[in-house]
């Protein structure tokens, strides 16, 4: 390659990478506005100091699914560092407000490829880690739903069916299938040999690991609901609740490509799941179970931004350190 087609390709990629930032960024300001504009048709009295507690919680609540995609990467073959990984992984989550959530993948596996991650090979390990985090999550949505059927079948089924579409194809013999449907490790026999050293015990790490993250996340929702000065939430006899209320309503916001991020149906499912509960604790019971879905909305994606922000430019700073002691 000639010194003028180097450039050009140096600065063609730049533009890609500055337009998938603007295109991010687009697509964030537009959730964000969204969801501030329905909250702001509910009129509550917040508490920052549970918001904040709700934001940690809710960081606190994806680090488990962080780490099992780093133990993917590692079971797959790659000598993935774990901070790399992690900052990979955080910064990923804004690709989810993207229309189609092809961004996720595309940020991820754009951050963490490199001579020593194969691209195809994080692609596809990014697939693994989402839909066994859907998976996992449907299963305890319908866990906590057989527990206390009542008139939820409906509910619960809904719960089954979403954990067996999310859940089949995470298992190895399924996936590893799909990769070679996929054409994936077809031209390098090399990359096929890696897709195959995935096992299920690589997999039952994953549940182990993504229930806690999922029960994080529930708390991270009561946390929201005491923001809201709710009296008489139970943080720990309610927990299963909470889970189930979050993670059905993020699955089936998943699930869902329009509109980004599942904005809209997530707040749906969740409230919805929430207002009998609430009606136990305030007379305002929908207003709080729709207020607290926004709310929740509002808190994740400012964390988001926050920690994406802060591991970015720390990667950025680590990537100049390199690069001055290299050209000493």
């Amino acid at each position: 390659m000639s010194p003028e087609q180097s450039t050009r390709k140096k600065w063609l990629l730049r533009g890609i990478k500055l337009a998938i930032v603007a295109l991010v960024f687009w697509a964030v300001w537009g959730t964000l506005s969204k969801a501030w504009g329905q909250l702001d048709e509910h009129r509550w009295h917040l508490q920052p100091a549970w918001l904040i507690v709700s934001a940690g919680l809710y960081l606190l609540g994806l680090l488990p699914a962080g780490i099992f995609w780093h133990r993917v990467l590692l079971a797959l073959g790659q000598d993935a560092r774990f901070g790399e990984t992690m900052r990979a992984y955080y910064v990923g989550h804004l690709g989810k407000y993207v229309p189609g959530k092809a961004m996720v993948v595309v940020i991820r596996t754009g951050m963490i490829r490199g001579h020593r991650v194969d691209t195809a090979v994080a692609a596809v390990s990014v697939f693994l880690e989402t839909l066994t985090m859907m998976a996992v999550g449907a299963f305890l949505a319908a866990a906590f739903l057989a527990a206390s059927l009542g008139d939820q079948g409906l509910a619960f089924w809904g719960a089954v069916g979403l954990m067996l579409c999310s859940g089949l194809p995470t298992l190895p013999p399924v996936f590893k299938r799909l990769v070679r449907l996929a054409g994936v490790g077809r031209s390098d026999p090399a990359i096929a040999k890696k897709i195959e050293k995935l096992s299920y015990r690589t997999l039952l790490i994953g549940w182990a690991l993504l229930v806690l993250s999922w029960g994080l996340l529930g708390l991270s929702y009561w946390a929201t609901l005491q923001a809201m000065g709710i009296a008489g939430l139970d943080p720990i006899g309610q927990l299963p609740r909470y889970t189930a209320s979050v993670s059905l309503a993020t699955v089936a916001g998943f699930l869902v490509l329009v509109p980004p991020g599942g904005i809209g149906v997530r707040e749906a499912a969740l409230a919805e799941s929430m207002i009998r509960y609430l009606a136990t604790l305030t007379p305002q019971a929908e207003l709080a179970a729709w207020a607290s879905a926004f709310v929740l909305r509002l808190v994740s994606l400012v964390s988001e931004l926050a920690i994406s922000g802060i591991l970015y430019l720390l990667g950025l700073r680590k990537a100049e350190v390199i690069h001055v002691d290299a050209g000493d």
